[in-house]
Formats: C-alpha cells, sequence, structure tokens
C-alpha cells in the first residue's frame, strides 16, 4: 500500500512540474510549443497528422483537453472555423476563449500571403478571407510564431520566462541552421515547375523559389472536374511539370492520372508533425524537403 500511494504521490508532483497545460490546434504547433516549453509544459495536439484540419471531430474527449489548457495555440484564419468554436464554448473554459488570457492566434505573427483583394463567397471555393493559413510550412514563418509562443508562455507563467526564452533561442539556432541546409540542397530547383493539389503548399513554394502554375484542385476544397483536370493536363504537359506537391489526407486518384500522363511525380507529403510519435518540426520539415528534393532530382 505505502508504494501504491508511493507512486501516486510521484505522478503528482509529476502532473504537477508541467505547470502549463498547452493544447494546439494542429501537430506542428503542438511541436513548436514542446520545442519552446520543454518539461515546463505538457502539449496536445486536437487534430492529428493524419487528418485535414479544415475537419475535424468536435468529439467530447477533445472538450475535456480544451477545457484543461491554460494556453489554447490556434492556426486562425477560420482554418478551425467548423470546430474550434465548439470546442471553446463547450469546454467553458474562459482562458482560451477569443480574447482571453491563454488564448494566441499564431497567424497575427506572420506576413500572410493569399489575401483576397475583394469580397469573397462561396461560389469561390473554400477561400479564407484573412488570407491562406497553410504558413506552417515556411521556416521563416515558423521563427516568428516560436517567438510568440514563447512570449505566450512567459506571460501565463512568467516564473519560467526566462526558460522559455532559452528554449526558443535554441530553438531558432537549430531552425536556422536547418534552414540554410534546406536551402542549399533545393537552390538547383529553384524555378521548376510544380502542381499542387491544394493551396497548402503557397508558404513554402515562396521560399523555395518554385514556380506552381495550376492546382488540381479547380478552387479551394472543390474536388477536380473532368473539364479541370483536362485543362491542368494540357498545361502540365506544355510546361513540363516536375512535381505534384500533395497533402496524404487528399485523394490521390486524380493526381496519380496527371502524373501518369503528364508525366511526373507525386510527391504525398505528410500533413503534421508526429508529436506522439517523438518527431520534432525541424525532422518533419526534413522530411517534406527531402520528399520534394528526391522527386526534383528524378524529373
Amino acid at each position: 500500500m505505502r508504494k501504491l500511494i508511493a507512486a501516486f504521490v510521484l505522478l503528482l508532483a509529476a502532473d504537477a512540474s508541467a505547470a502549463v497545460k498547452v493544447v494546439a490546434t494542429v501537430p506542428d504547433l503542438a511541436a513548436l510549443a514542446k520545442a519552446v516549453g520543454g518539461d515546463k509544459v505538457s502539449v496536445t495536439s486536437l487534430a492529428l497528422p493524419t487528418q485535414d484540419p479544415h475537419f475535424v471531430d468536435a468529439k467530447p474527449s477533445l472538450v475535456i483537453d480544451v477545457n484543461a489548457a491554460d494556453v489554447l495555440l490556434a492556426v486562425g484564419l477560420e482554418l478551425e472555423i467548423g470546430w474550434l468554436p465548439v470546442l471553446q464554448t463547450s469546454s467553458r473554459n474562459p482562458k482560451i476563449m477569443l480574447g482571453g488570457t491563454g488564448f494566441l492566434d499564431c497567424s497575427r505573427f506572420v506576413k500572410l500571403m493569399d489575401v483576397p483583394d475583394r469580397p469573397v463567397d462561396r461560389s469561390q471555393g473554400d477561400i479564407h478571407p484573412g488570407g491562406n493559413p497553410h504558413y506552417l510550412h515556411d521556416p521563416r514563418a515558423v521563427a516568428a510564431v516560436a517567438r510568440g509562443i514563447a512570449d505566450k508562455l512567459a506571460e501565463v507563467d512568467s516564473a519560467n520566462a526566462a526558460v522559455y526564452h532559452k528554449n526558443l533561442a535554441a530553438f531558432e539556432s537549430q531552425l536556422d541552421a536547418a534552414r540554410a541546409r534546406w536551402e542549399a540542397r533545393m537552390a538547383p530547383f529553384r524555378g521548376a515547375p510544380i502542381l499542387q493539389y491544394h493551396r497548402s503548399w503557397v508558404y513554402m513554394v515562396d521560399w523555395l523559389g518554385l514556380d506552381t502554375i495550376e492546382y488540381v484542385e479547380p478552387k479551394p476544397g472543390i474536388p477536380p472536374t473532368a473539364t479541370h483536370v483536362a485543362h491542368v493536363l494540357t498545361l502540365g504537359k506544355q510546361k513540363k511539370v516536375k512535381a505534384i506537391l500533395q497533402e496524404s489526407f487528399y485523394p490521390d486518384a486524380t493526381s496519380d492520372v496527371l502524373a501518369q500522363k503528364i508525366p511526373t511525380s507525386v510527391v504525398i507529403l505528410p500533413g503534421g508533425t508526429n508529436v506522439k510519435g517523438g518527431q520534432t518540426y525541424i525532422q518533419h520539415m526534413e522530411e517534406i524537403v527531402t520528399a520534394i528534393e528526391k522527386a526534383l532530382s528524378k524529373s
């Protein structure tokens, strides 16, 4: 019995040592929170790496996670509009509501792309009025987001502010070194013509200097039509497309057909960092850059 009580006390102490409970909407943000927070935080991702973050089931277990959160990290730009507000309201946790002390919209730190210059309606597809939310594929944006997360953690847990900023400095140093390696490896492919399935890779393509000539979706979030696929095929052949970039959670049948007929390669890329598997953000990006580099090297 004494051993059981001692084990329980140790378990409580371990839980208490992770003073700040961080919940992130997507795995990449969870990985950044883990890098910056270290052993001073416990981190949970609401979306899985295999899930489309536009469509996450707001199930009761996620409500429990949000209810316990001290900090909620969101991508913003309405990426989570279909499910996050339900979780926030159901959690009855004022800290992580919009405007709450623990809520952080990470898009505020980013130089945004694809910001519409005219009114948006549903006929245009899944357009985000505030700009493209897929900025976590660009390490330049991620560096700014990591700084924002460090500041938020220091704000809610001032006793460990120095730890968070020390961890941030270490992460930024590692990210800068990795970014330099990636840019050197990808430099020979600047200007390479590619296709994207969804507008998921806009920030990465801008960073690496690739040239997106068209999208497999006729409009964001709208499945490919026969007419549009014929147009993409013609353009892909004319421009000698080197690769089609697509996240793993999108159907790949259309991309496979295009790849066979152009011909080119389909690069199926993981949707997010496998935080539960111990993967870091930098390891996740290494996986992505390597896959693209390999495909472009073949062409």
